[in-house]
């Protein structure tokens, strides 16, 4: 089986150590590289194209949010999770706007953590349970009348199957899940999926959550 591989971005030498430890405790997991400062991210990132990122935020120079842009013109197909101290709401924006599949806290625990990476590498979102709140309530006081004007013209391009499937991406659900309960298979669940992100000109399904709680498209 091939194990998912991880670079760990965290400009805290003792932080970083001890989480490449835990990572290293589980068997679908390798730790292909260490970073701690976006510049050598970045040429880590070109060179390894790792799966899965591990970012702090907090970084010398360019921050963790600032270099995502940089992150994914390196390694596209990596998957990028946010782990940090930050509680603050407008990190977590950011950073789903830029493309972050997760953000985590360092507070998380270690099988939240791990679990969170798995579900993240499989394109699901993960986000602390903490910031959960914060992420749709910034979401619906920041939305003004001609992003909403824009975003609802973006929904009405959605097929009615498509608004099925975006309901049950912002409860969370799988590919599996939304399969099982639209009674269809689960590669036209991925079609539709790659369909929504491309309709709405968004790049995760954490985006895809955050656009129906602000258009109140739910069940």
């Amino acid at each position: 089986m091939k194990k998912i591989q991880i670079l760990v971005v965290d400009d805290h030498t003792l932080f970083r150590r001890g989480l490449i430890a835990l990572l290293s405790q589980a068997s679908d997991f390798e730790v292909v590289g260490e970073a701690g400062d976006a510049i050598e991210a970045l040429r880590l990132c070109a060179t390894l194209k790792p799966d899965v990122i591990l970012l702090d935020n907090h970084l010398p120079g360019a921050s963790g949010i600032q270099s995502l842009p940089d992150i994914f013109h390196a390694s596209p197909d990596s998957t990028v999770i946010m782990l940090t101290v930050s509680e603050d709401e407008e990190d977590l924006i950011r950073a789903l706007q830029n493309g972050a599949q997760g953000y985590l806290l360092k507070t998380s625990e270690k099988d939240d953590l791990l679990f969170g990476i798995r579900k993240a590498f499989d394109g699901e979102s993960v986000i602390s349970k903490e910031m959960t709140h914060k992420l749709v309530s910034a979401f619906k006081s920041n939305a003004k009348k001609d992003e909403k004007s824009k975003a609802t013209s973006l929904a009405s391009s959605l097929s009615p199957r498509e608004l099925d499937a975006v309901r049950l991406i912002a409860t969370g659900a799988s590919n599996k899940e939304i399969a099982r309960q639209l009674g269809i298979a689960e590669t036209t669940v991925k079609i539709h999926v790659q369909h929504i992100l491309r309709k709405l000109n968004l790049s995760s399904r954490v985006q895809v959550a955050v656009f129906a709680s602000a258009e109140g498209i739910g069940l």
